[in-house]
């Protein structure tokens, strides 16, 4: 090998690492032929991806042939799975470490044991992310930090609120470092192959471990690490029993990043910035703390990490779906490979992910058991107690394989965490198999029981403060979409109205202009979503900026729950048109609170063959879009985002169509550069009849009396003004 630098063969790639500075380097093939260049950067580090598997290749200086490596093997996919020793022979400590993976990385870990090692095994859950879940524990602060010397974990807490919750719950949790963040080596890429099967093989060597349980484990987590579960997951480690995601994406392009077509360049784009930034050298602070300590190998593995992908690079360089660059990182088209049970839950007004995780429900058709909630909220409510006591059942179930409970030590600490989280002392419900004699016996009843929990009106329940996240009442269904579905659709009418009948032959249109400043507007004026009462900015559409329709008042209750659609027949003086709808319930009281919105840009409107009634599934193919004829009709469907929401008799249905933005907290969308704010045309007659079908559940019987308007959680709520009076 070359003294001049160091290198690792690995899968599909190459890394360089300790060599001189900007430098070019050439990979070779075994005939000789020059197959890659690159250019090291400031750190002397290079990294050669998308590489053909071979083990004839050989590195060296552009400037100095004679410096050549060994024969190096560029390992594939599928030959790259190591033998089980590999996975039995490595070891791991209690507090920091290092695992390795099958091409030599080693990756960062934080372990915690709930006792004594020789009072395992314990069963055991694992965290898996590019944010802190390798640092170094640290004591709890708060309230909390009073039990510290009676429960261990809170003296040396890891880094993630599931592990922290999970520690006092009795499992040993770990969590460990993407590759190329945090100590881990290699650099990062979003959801590269690499990065998967490095998750393989940190379930591999996690759950080989003496002190687990079963020999399996669970993986957990909110978000980031929420997601990467559905990534590992699909590689069906034999070590993991069981996955419990909170909060995710359900395909990282059209729902989140590109919603529609159009680019959230908000919470989307800044999430990428954000994990980029922390993908840096010694982009964590705490980094170089621990390099300060004496953690040498921390330091080098600092080396790779400046030869990240740009993410946002590539994200702008791919505005269209293809089967190359966007599926392999859409859930959606992998979850069905899954066969482990899975616990996921999800808020249809999440501000960072958005709300089109419903679309995973149906798709996870190879897991044994699987268990879905939704309700109105915001992001961090997946830790809200109405969903704990329930992810606590089921990891007890299929993770720990033992009659479900609730520990002294979670059933006490947990609400001091909560109210910090939520600014409420919202109790733990109860548990319900704790009575139970066998897990056999608690797995049976907790199967026999439905797919699906719809948690109506999160924030008004009776009792707390308003806002909080606890449900007023709830519901539980076989499957989703839900069996008792009824697609209801009403038409745009003459005058804003909006009912079930057709439209007259003479109904004529309504016309607005397109607001070039609205994508850079949100529905948070300061501050965050998580507090009961967030500072919302809720504005009113304006005259000439929007179309409002507005049915009669509802002679009985209407509860809405799934997809939707907005069917529009269109005109557009520009050869394209950035949309947006948003359904939202005008109280009797005069008030107004927002339900769902969805966007669209209408060259993106080709439907998938999967598309229905409800759910317009857009293919967003390059060669499916298709310009508009400037003042022609056409039509064009809009998804309304998956929603649930219970509209009382006495209250009216209203549709808004406008340009996209005043709708989400921290989305934002890159609208379309037009030279003239164009003109959009909706047609209400005969002959384009344009209509809102929404997902109606007629079985569901509401327990509650109407809330306050501003309890419910995640759904700004303002004074209902009609458009024409808008000043």
């Amino acid at each position: 090998m070359s003294d001049t630098f160091d290198v690792r063969a690995s899968v599909e790639q190459l890394h360089i690492w300790n060599g001189p500075l900007e430098v070019d380097y050439e990979v070779l093939d075994g005939t000789g032929e020059v197959v890659a260049e690159g250019r090291s950067d400031y750190q002397g580090s290079l990294v050669f991806r998308e590489l053909t598997p071979g083990s004839d290749y050989t590195l060296r200086l552009a400037d100095d042939p004679e410096d050549l490596t060994d024969m190096l093997e560029v390992m594939s996919i599928e030959g790259s799975l190591p033998d089980a020793s590999f996975y039995e022979d490595q070891t791991l400590q209690v507090g920091n470490g290092y695992l390795t993976t099958r091409d030599g990385t080693q990756l960062s870990y934080f372990l915690s044991l709930p006792g004594p090692i020789e009072d395992g095994p314990y069963p055991t859950l694992v965290n898996y992310s590019g944010y802190s879940p390798g640092r170094p524990g640290r004591e709890i602060g708060g309230a909390a930090a009073d039990f510290c010397g009676i429960y261990p974990i809170l003296c040396d807490a890891p880094d993630f609120a599931s592990g922290l919750i999970g520690g006092l719950m009795g499992y040993a949790v770990i969590g460990v470092n993407l590759r190329g963040t945090g100590c881990s080596g290699g650099a990062y890429d979003y959801f590269e192959p690499l990065q998967l099967l490095d998750g393989y093989d940190v379930i591999e060597v996690v759950s080989r471990q003496d002190w687990v349980l079963h020999n399996q484990v669970g993986m957990v987590g909110l978000s980031y690490p929420g997601i990467t579960q559905l990534f590992v997951a699909r590689t069906r480690p034999p070590g993991l029993a069981a996955i419990a995601p909170f909060s995710v994406i359900a395909d990282t392009g059209s729902s989140t990043l590109v919603p529609g077509g159009i680019y959230n360049n908000g919470f989307a784009l800044q999430w990428i910035e954000h994990v980029l930034n922390k993908a840096e050298p010694y982009g964590h602070g705490w980094i170089q703390d621990v390099v300060d300590a004496g953690d040498t190998v921390c330091e080098e593995h600092q080396l790779l990490h400046s030869q990240k992908l740009d993410a946002i690079a590539k994200a702008l360089d791919n505005p269209y779906y293809t089967d190359e660059v966007a599926r392999p990182v859409d859930p959606t088209s992998f979850v069905h490979e899954i066969e482990v049970p899975v616990f996921l839950t999800g808020q249809w007004q999440d501000e960072q992910t958005g709300p089109h995780f419903p679309a995973l429900f149906d798709k996870f058709t190879s897991s044994p058991v699987t268990r879905f909630t939704a309700a109105n909220g915001v992001h961090p409510d997946g830790f809200a107690p109405q969903v704990l006591t329930e992810w606590s059942t089921f990891l007890d179930l299929y993770v720990a394989r033992r009659v479900p409970r609730i520990g002294a030590a979670f059933d006490l600490l947990a609400p001091i965490f909560i109210e910090e989280v939520f600014g409420d002392d919202l109790s733990l419900p109860p548990g319900r198999y704790e009575d139970y004699g066998t897990w056999e016996e608690a797995a049976a009843a907790y199967e026999a029981e439905g797919d699906v929990r719809i948690i109506f009106e999160s924030g008004a329940a009776e009792g707390i403060v308003p806002g909080a996240p606890e449900g007023a009442f709830e519901a539980t269904f076989d499957r989703w979409p839900l069996p008792s579905t009824v697609a209801t659709r009403w038409y745009l009418q003459p005058e804003g109205g909006l009912a079930s009948a057709l439209p007259p032959a003479a109904g004529g249109s309504s016309a607005f202009e397109h607001d070039p400043e609205a994508g850079e507007r949100g529905t948070l004026a300061s501050g965050s979503v998580n507090p009961p009462q967030p500072d919302w900015a809720y504005a009113q559409p304006l005259p000439g900026s929007a179309l409002s329709f507005l049915t009669e008042p509802l002679a009985e209750d209407l509860v809405l729950v799934g997809h939707g659609s907005v069917d529009l027949w269109l005109q557009s003086t520009a050869a394209d048109a950035d949309l947006e709808v948003t359904i939202t319930e005008v109280r009797p009281d005069g008030m107004e609170s927002i339900i769902q919105s969805g966007w669209l840009r209408a060259s993106h409107r080709a439907l998938r063959d999967d598309a229905t009634e409800l759910r317009p599934v857009k293919s967003h193919y390059e060669a499916d879009i298709a310009p508009l004829e400037p003042n022609l009709w056409t039509e064009v469907r809009v998804e309304v985002m998956p929603h649930g929401h219970v509209l009382r008799a006495g209250s009216r249905l209203r549709l808004v169509v406008d340009t996209p933005g005043d709708s989400m907290a921290r989305w934002r969308f890159l609208l379309s550069d037009f030279d003239t704010p164009p003109t959009y045309t909706l047609g209400h007659d005969a002959e384009h009849p344009s209509s809102i079908a929404l997902s109606v559940i007629p079985d569901v019987e509401v327990p509650t009396e109407r809330p306050p308007c501003h309890a419910l959680r995640g759904q700004p709520c303002r004074e209902y003004v009609p458009l024409d009076e808008v000043r």
